[in-house]
């Protein structure tokens, strides 16, 4: 499959069996899902776009988030020894490789209707198996043309503020409205990063505001709709990302479409992007520093680079993204 004869999400609802509603059996390589979408085409016009030789990087300390929103997730202990007066080396103890910024692979969330992507067999998604797991991104990076979407600086310019302690759900309107503003005409194989404020908004409460946020349950993100996916993969995404916890609200809508098809994660639309689309989700972005700058240049697309961690089977890992301007 090209970028030229994808076929809509409406057609994919169209596909037989198992097959419905999926990316299944569409790419060249079976385990890399919309990445795919970056070609070296679209790689050799994103290089283009490095102008000025700015580079940001896009990731958060590894324990930033430490208390943060999820509950199982502790602090990695930096451990620095020496076998002789001369020798350092170090290692992270307990470390949970989506703890802070990172990028959620295929092996993150299983359909609870269809299972994982692809149809991998549940007893593959083991340590040390290949079968979709996020190295396939690290062997061969996700690299495009990056367009920030600064939903954050649109309800600045109406004085409005998203209401990140409610956990606001975003809808796609936002989404829309703030490209119309930007000039931004998306195209196959962008990587797409919303920009919310919700992580400096979090990263600036104390610890104790922190536990209290985490014990709500609550934050900012895009609303679970068929819209949004319909979105996301009819422009051909490579990747979504966002500066927020999940991507997604949470909770997720009391009215979610896909309570019944994903009862395991309350509605959430992680099964639909991740098992059945082959789309992965970036989240915790440190997008603040690159947003500032957009917003003075009044450019919102560069040169982007996702690298992750090279872990054999691993279901997500540090996002290592890079914006070049």
């Amino acid at each position: 499959m090209t970028t030229h004869d994808r076929p809509s999400r409406a057609e994919l609802h169209d596909r037989p069996g198992p097959l419905r509603g999926t990316s299944w059996e569409l790419f060249g390589d079976p385990w890399r899902g919309t990445p795919s979408f970056a070609d070296e085409e679209t790689v050799v016009a994103a290089a283009g776009l490095v102008q000025m030789g700015e580079a940001f990087g896009l990731d958060y300390p590894v324990n930033a988030f430490m208390p943060g929103m999820s509950k199982a997730r502790k602090p990695a202990e930096h451990i620095i020894y020496g076998n002789h007066p001369a020798h350092r080396d170090d290692y992270l103890d307990g470390y949970y490789l989506q703890s802070s910024s990172q990028v959620d692979g295929l092996r993150h969330r299983r359909a609870d209707d269809v299972g994982f992507y692809g149809g991998t067999a549940d007893e593959l998604i083991t340590p040390g198996t290949e079968e979709i797991g996020i190295q396939v991104w690290a062997d061969l990076p996700i690299v495009s043309r990056g367009i920030l979407v600064d939903i954050a600086g649109l309800l600045a310019r109406r004085d409005e503020s998203l209401d990140h302690e409610a956990g606001e759900p975003i809808p796609y309107e936002y989404i829309d409205h703030a490209l119309t503003a930007q000039a931004i005409e998306l195209r196959a194989g962008d990587v797409v990063m919303l920009h919310t404020g919700w992580c400096e908004w979090f990263l600036g409460l104390t610890d104790e505001q922190k536990l209290a946020q985490q014990a709500l349950g609550r934050a900012t993100g895009v609303v679970q709709s068929e819209e949004v996916l319909d979105w996301a993969w009819d422009t051909g995404l490579a990747l979504l990302a966002s500066d927020t916890f999940a991507v997604e609200c949470l909770p997720p809508v009391p009215d979610s479409p896909f309570l019944r098809s994903a009862p395991n994660d309350r509605g959430m639309m992680h099964q639909e992007f991740l098992a059945k689309l082959g789309m992965p989700l970036g989240e915790l972005w440190r997008l603040g520093p690159l947003a500032r700058r957009m917003d003075e240049l009044q450019r919102w697309d560069s040169f982007v680079t996702v690298k992750p961690l090279n872990v054999t089977g691993a279901t997500g890992s540090p996002a290592n993204a890079i914006a070049i301007l």
